[in-house]
C-alpha cells in the first residue's frame, strides 16, 4: 500500500493541477481572442481612414513643427486617444460590444469623406483636417453606436484643436501694438522712461519694436487648449467650466503684458541684446507656469476643484 501510494499521488497531483488549471486556460484564450474579434474593426477602419488622409496628417505634421504658433499641437492626438483609454477604462457604463453600431454614423462618414475631397482639391488643408475629424467622429459612431459616440463627443472634438487657422496671422500685429502700448503703460506707470508709438519702443539706450512674436498669440492658443482640457475634467457647475475657458483669453494676454513689460526693463538695464534675445526666448515659459499656477484658485474660485471620476 505504501507503494501504490507513492505511485498514486503523483498521479492524482497532476491530474487535479490539470482539472484546475485548465477552465483558466482556456478562459484567459477566450477573453483574448473575443478581445481582438472586439478591436480588429475598430483598429482596421481608422488605419485606412489614417492611409485616406495621410495628406493632411503630412501637413499637420509640417504645421506643428514650423508654425509655431501651433508647435502644441502634436500633442492634441496623444491627448485626445488617452481620454479615450481612461474613459473606456474608468466610466461602468461605456462598453464597445460588437453589433451595437449605428447606421447613422455612416451618414457622417459620407457626408465628412464628401467634404475631405472637395477640400483636398482645393487644397484648403485645415478645412480638410476639420473634415477628418468629422469622419472619425463617423466612424466612431457607426462601430460603436448611440452610447459610444455620445461618450467620446469630447476626445473626438478635441482633436479640432490641433488644425492650425490660417487667418491667424491677420491678428498678430494688431495685438502686437495693444501689447506695446499695455506694457509700456505699465512700465511708464512704474518709472521706466519709455516712448510708445504703435507697436515701435524707444528706450534711452535702444529702439526696439514689438513684434509677432510678441503678440501673445502662441501662448493664447495654447493656453485655450491647457483651459477646455481642465473644462473636461473637472466637476461642477456648467457656468464655472465655461468660464474656466473664457478666462484663457484674458489670462494670456494678462501675462504677456507682464512679461512684455518685464522685458523694457532688461532691455533698460542690461541692452536690448539681453532683453529681446535672452530674456525674450526664456521669459515666455516661465510667465506661462505662473499663469497655470493661478489655475489652482481660480477652480475654487469658480467651484471646479473636483476631477471626474468617469473621464481620469
Amino acid at each position: 500500500m505504501a507503494t501504490g501510494s507513492v505511485l498514486v499521488a503523483p498521479w492524482f497531483a497532476v491530474d487535479l493541477a490539470a482539472t484546475w488549471c485548465r477552465p483558466h486556460v482556456l478562459l484567459r484564450e477566450h477573453m483574448t481572442s473575443s478581445t481582438l474579434r472586439v478591436l480588429a474593426a475598430p483598429i482596421l477602419a481608422l488605419a485606412a481612414l489614417i492611409l485616406l488622409t495621410w495628406p493632411v496628417w503630412r501637413w499637420l505634421w509640417g504645421e506643428w513643427m514650423g508654425n509655431e504658433y501651433y508647435s502644441h499641437g502634436i500633442l492634441i492626438p496623444p491627448v485626445s486617444l488617452y481620454l479615450t483609454y481612461q474613459r473606456f477604462r474608468n466610466d461602468k457604463e461605456l462598453r464597445w460590444l460588437p453589433g451595437q453600431g449605428s447606421n447613422w454614423g455612416l451618414l457622417l462618414i459620407a457626408l465628412g469623406l464628401g467634404l475631405y475631397l472637395w477640400f483636398l482639391g482645393q487644397r484648403a488643408y485645415y478645412l480638410a483636417a476639420f473634415a477628418t475629424i468629422l469622419m472619425i467622429g463617423g466612424l466612431v459612431w457607426t462601430l460603436g453606436g448611440n452610447n459610444v459616440a455620445r461618450r467620446l463627443i469630447f476626445p473626438v472634438a478635441y482633436l479640432a484643436l490641433m488644425v492650425p487657422l490660417p487667418f491667424i496671422d491677420r491678428y498678430t500685429l494688431p495685438l502686437a501694438m495693444f501689447t506695446g502700448v499695455c506694457s509700456g503703460g505699465l512700465a511708464r506707470f512704474l518709472g521706466l522712461d519709455v516712448e510708445i508709438i504703435g507697436n515701435a519702443v524707444k528706450l534711452p539706450n535702444a529702439d526696439l519694436v514689438i513684434g509677432a512674436q510678441c503678440s501673445g498669440v502662441n501662448s493664447l492658443i495654447a493656453l485655450t487648449a491647457l483651459m477646455v482640457l481642465a473644462a473636461y475634467l473637472v466637476s461642477g457647475p456648467t457656468w464655472g467650466r465655461v468660464a474656466l475657458v473664457l478666462l484663457a483669453a484674458p489670462l494670456a494676454i494678462l501675462g504677456n503684458i507682464l512679461r512684455v513689460s518685464s522685458l523694457l526693463f532688461v532691455a533698460r538695464e542690461w541692452g536690448a541684446q539681453a532683453g529681446f534675445v535672452f530674456y525674450h526666448d526664456y521669459s515666455g515659459i516661465g510667465f506661462f507656469v505662473i499663469v497655470l499656477a493661478l489655475l489652482l484658485p481660480l477652480t475654487r474660485l469658480l467651484r471646479v476643484n473636483a476631477l471626474r471620476s468617469e473621464v481620469i
